[in-house]
């Protein structure tokens, strides 16, 4: 794991709780010349808060608390098929 891998996973730990209460998570899906690559999984996936509001949180967060942090990406949740 990379040094920027731990970092940003320890300031997502302080908002996965929020996310727990309604059975979803945020995924590091890569993180790129300064652009962290997230995506909402479970509850949070199909939810229209996270378009709005909590997409502004984490990016604040992120950028907040990593001087590193240029841009905050969230990806399109994955279709599931099962």
């Amino acid at each position: 794991m990379s040094k920027e891998f731990v970092e940003v996973e320890k300031v997502l730990e302080r908002i996965r709780p929020a996310l727990k209460d309604h059975q979803g998570t945020l995924k590091i899906v890569k993180i790129e010349d300064g652009v962290v690559y997230l995506r909402f999984e479970g509850g949070c996936s199909d939810c229209p808060v996270v378009d709005v509001s909590l997409k502004k949180v984490v990016d604040i967060t992120l950028k907040g608390n990593l001087n590193w942090v240029k841009k905050v990406e969230i990806l399109p949740s994955r279709l599931e098929i099962s």
